[in-house]
């Protein structure tokens, strides 16, 4: 009897230990489930940037698209570098697009653990790796042997578009309209760019040897390449002797004179080249333009101006560009046809005909045409007009503006009245919209005046700019161009009704 009460209190001691094992797995599964639970979405986003190798958990930065035709970039300066910390909206990186130098902001928290393109680093594809990023206060040393490889390798770019498919545009992209540029994820032409270093990006501009007047015009007059020149002058400045004792290379691309001079010099076309280039022609293909110019005193309004900036106690400085932008949203809000654009959404055609008054500004910069945007101009006075202008045009030239700030705008004014040679000229559409404002120089014309005490005729010399507006005929007819020309003058040539 004791021995089988003894062999039973062993089997119910066992059976009870399974019971509290058994238990305590239970406990530990359900923990274990809720865990899991809970950090399965954390747990997915980082599993999405495990390397084939064994590293810490850890996210790959990759390129991003930070323009719709951008399929490649170049990598400038870093701004971040192995083992500092990083918030939402620090810039990480300078990158060179197709169309302009941006920096790259980036949105999340972390510490860069691994940089895997190096500064000057050309033609990355957008989605390829160029950074690595791990959470605050992780171990950065493990990623010393970390490479792109790791990371699933560079991405090779877009495909470049077919033949006159738009590839850049006045509006945003996938706006419903035929000639909106693609989206982000359409091909795009690839980037063609200079070659750089690992120093901060510079325009082209500041990429031109350094040589005086002189020799400038001498090597034009020669056909000289002066990127082929090393000066001997202080600094490296390229001077008239170094282009006279110039003699081109053996097996030189370029045709030579009599002289044994290159006849001329070729330049590959850049990427934002073939984009204007398509632009326009396909412009002046599709768009059935006709001109309107009208000659426009601006006496009365070169004086407000003058007496403006006399009394801006130095606060601002209003340019006649800047009373122009004003005008023309006058005038466009007065005939609103002129405001317009011409569409299809659907594969149905649409005139949309813009409420605001969005004025696009041509400005010329190294790489090409920009037309960054004045937006709602009637909303705006003329002084903060003319900040906007200057600040846009800055940035512009230095390639530093966003897409949402030359993609859009209702209307374009393009003025070269700051080249006294040039009386009037013709612009082409910028599409979608339905019209361009081309401007002259300003010339002094005698016009009749009053006459003197004794009856005899006299002459004034009156300031005046030739206006010449495209249009659009698929959306402004003839006589509304008129009209638009006509309340244009009408609103120069009296600059006080700017406040009315």
């Amino acid at each position: 009897m004791p021995a089988s009460t003894t062999l039973l209190a062993r089997a119910g001691s066992q059976l009870n230990l399974r019971g509290s094992i058994a238990l305590r797995g239970s406990l530990s599964a359900a923990r274990c489930s809720e865990f899991a639970a809970r950090r399965t979405p954390a747990l997915s986003a980082l599993a999405r940037y495990y390397a084939s190798k064994s590293y810490p958990s850890h996210t790959v930065i990759t390129m991003p698209a930070l323009s719709p035709t951008m399929t490649a970039g170049n990598i400038g300066s870093w701004q971040k570098q192995v083992g500092d910390s990083i918030a939402p909206g620090d810039v990480l990186v300078e990158i060179e697009t197709d169309k302009a130098q941006m920096d790259f902001e980036f949105q999340e928290e972390g510490t860069i653990a691994k940089l895997l393109k190096e500064s000057g680093a050309k033609d990355v594809a957008v989605g390829s790796p160029i950074a690595v990023m791990v959470e605050e206060g992780e171990d950065v040393s493990a990623f010393d042997s970390f490479s792109a490889e790791d990371a699933g390798g560079d991405k090779s770019p877009a495909k470049e578009p077919k033949e006159g498919e738009a590839s850049e545009s006045s509006e945003p992209p996938d706006s419903g309209s035929s000639t909106a540029p693609p989206s982000k994820e359409s091909a795009a032409p690839e980037a063609v760019e200079s070659e750089s270093t690992g120093a901060r990006l510079e325009t082209s501009l500041d990429r031109q040897p350094a040589l005086s007047p002189a020799a400038k015009k001498l090597a034009l007059e020669k056909g000289v390449p002066v990127s082929a020149i090393k000066g001997s002058g202080p600094g490296g400045r390229i001077t008239k002797e170094d282009i006279e004792k110039y003699k081109p290379a053996g097996g030189s691309s370029s045709a030579a004179g009599a002289d044994g001079a290159p006849t001329y010099e070729d330049t590959p076309a850049t990427s934002m080249r073939k984009v204007i280039a398509s632009r326009l022609t396909k412009s002046f293909q599709e768009n059935p333009h006709y001109f309107v110019a009208s000659s426009i005193s601006v006496t009365k309004l070169l004086k407000l101006r003058e007496a403006l900036n006399s009394s801006s106690e130095g606060q601002y400085k209003l340019s006649v560009n800047d009373f122009l932008v004003k005008a023309i949203a006058v005038a466009a809000r007065k005939v609103p046809a002129a405001n317009s654009s011409w569409r299809e959404d659907g594969g149905q055609v649409i005139v949309r005909q813009h409420n605001v008054v969005d004025v696009s500004v041509a400005v010329a910069t190294p790489v090409g045409l920009m037309t960054p945007i004045v937006k709602n101009v009637n909303g705006l006075g003329l002084q903060a007009v003319s900040s906007q202008i200057k600040d846009l045009g800055k940035r512009a030239r230095d390639g530093k503006l966003k897409p949402e700030e030359y993609q859009g705008g209702t209307i374009t004014i393009s003025n070269m009245g700051m080249n006294p040679a040039v009386e009037r000229f013709t612009a082409v559409i910028n599409p979608p919209q339905a019209t361009i404002v081309a401007i002259g120089t300003t010339k002094k014309v005698a016009v009749p005046g009053e006459p003197t005490e004794d009856g005899t005729p006299s002459v004034e010399w009156d300031d005046q700019i030739v206006i010449t507006a495209s249009f659009d005929h698929k959306v402004v007819d003839g006589a509304v161009g008129g009209e638009f020309i006509k309340e244009l003058k009408k609103v120069i040539e009296n600059p006080l009704e700017f406040v009315l």
